[in-house]
């Protein structure tokens, strides 16, 4: 049975809803750039392999930000790195709309992904804090859809800046998110927690070091097995975002616009649905079964492996369409549920540090997976093969959350090893 304690309030749901705000305009303030590539080209003088570097240094500054933004969320306040993270982000992407020449844009790229890699862990952290065991899958899932959804309104960065100009977009972005972030200035606050009240009443305040930190999380075999999933999945997800319109476009002779839609648009859907159906799967399971979180991302990964392998050896536009379908289940299924993972076998004081580090490495596994397919490419590798490897991967994937134990499990078996001693 679900403890009655875990029934979120209603500040649970609105803060669910300021940071669905919050994580709209977190990808779309990312995003947008890309979308523009021959306005911003046209105005401001640089080679292709110059824009290139704007999106390859946000994610390589964003890999390193992660783990550092997790422990500042951890150490001081969710809520606080949270509101500097939007408010920061914001305003550089209103200045992003007046830059003149390339090495602004670059400086710009950088300051806009040391604010933005503060966000995740300090949010994900923070829904988990407020929506225990009857609503935290769901509430996670719900939360990565704004994620998705402002991941596809980036598109409408090119369009605005064909129909006006490439600045006008970053201009009408930047301030709306601005507003916003003021906004959480007086509403977004950290959960109450009884240790947090105890540690008052007794004059102590508690301080999470990320050193000490990083060692419990490093000692602790269920976070390793985390790691590698995260390496995994971020890899097969970066090489299908990265590749799959090359592979449509060459392989079933699509233009490159039907290639593009095709690439992103079933997945988007089926994550967005999987996304809150997971969720939603995963609590009310998890009042039966405590591997319930466990599970539901394991099943997911299980399902969509052997379509990769069915879109290889078939050739067939159908089957692409099938694997891109059930890979975006597949990662809306591990989205509602990697917070919680996490929250079952992790220190509440480190969750933010956790999802950091683990999200950190995945960004770096994910960039070296795109480059390691371009790389097979130039070597004249049919990207098929391609897609039969990260067949592979979904399926170890699948099998390492069998790994992931639990604390309840850890007392349990401990309790037993003590009575047979």
């Amino acid at each position: 049975m679900t403890d009655p304690d875990s029934t979120p309030s209603s500040r649970a749901w609105l803060v669910l809803v300021l940071l669905w705000g919050v994580a709209f305009s977190y990808y779309l303030t990312r995003n947008m750039l890309t979308t523009m590539h021959g306005s911003i080209v046209a105005a401001i003088r640089m080679t292709d392999r110059q824009f290139g570097l704007l999106t390859s240094v946000f994610l390589w500054v964003y890999a390193l930000m992660n783990p550092l933004g997790g422990a500042l969320a951890d150490r001081f306040s969710r809520s606080r790195v949270i509101i500097a993270s939007m408010l920061a982000w914001s305003a550089v992407t209103w200045l992003t709309g007046h830059a003149t020449t390339f090495p602004q844009l670059l400086a710009l790229r950088a300051v806009m992904v040391l604010s933005q890699g503060c966000y995740m862990p300090a949010a994900s952290a923070l829904i988990t804090d407020y929506h225990r065991a009857s609503t935290r899958s769901l509430a996670v899932g719900l939360h990565i859809t704004g994620l998705v959804l402002g991941s596809t309104a980036s598109g409408l960065g090119g369009w605005l800046a064909e129909r006006h100009d490439w600045t006008y977009a970053f201009s009408l972005v930047g301030l709306p998110s601005l507003a916003l972030g003021v906004l959480l200035l007086f509403s977004l606050r950290d959960a109450p927690h009884e240790e947090g009240r105890e540690a008052l009443e007794s004059g102590r305040t508690p301080a999470v070091r990320f050193g000490p930190a990083l060692i419990s999380l490093l000692s602790n075999g269920s976070f390793l097995a985390l790691i590698l999933i995260y390496v995994l999945q971020s890899s097969v997800s970066w090489v299908v975002i990265g590749w799959m319109p090359t592979y449509m476009q060459e392989q079933f002779h699509l233009n490159q616009g039907a290639a593009g839609f095709s690439a992103t648009g079933y997945l988007s859907v089926t994550q967005l649905v999987s996304l809150i159906a997971s969720g939603f799967w995963s609590d009310r399971w998890s009042r039966r079964n405590v591997r319930a979180r466990l599970w539901v991302p394991a099943i997911g990964l299980a399902v969509a492996a052997p379509s990769f392998w069915l879109a290889e050896y078939s050739g067939l536009l159908f089957a692409t369409i099938l694997c891109l379908s059930l890979w975006g289940m597949a990662v809306g299924f591990m989205g509602s549920n990697m917070m919680p993972v996490l929250c079952l076998f992790s220190d509440r004081r480190h969750r933010a540090t956790a999802y950091g580090i683990a999200n950190g490495v995945g960004s770096v596994a994910g960039g070296l997976a795109v480059y390691g397919a371009g790389v097979l490419r130039d070597l004249q590798v049919d990207l098929r093969r391609v897609l039969s490897f990260t067949g592979v991967c979904a399926l170890l994937c699948s099998a390492l959350f069998l790994l992931v134990r639990t604390d309840r499990e850890e007392a349990r078996n401990s309790a037993r090893a003590a009575r047979g001693s």
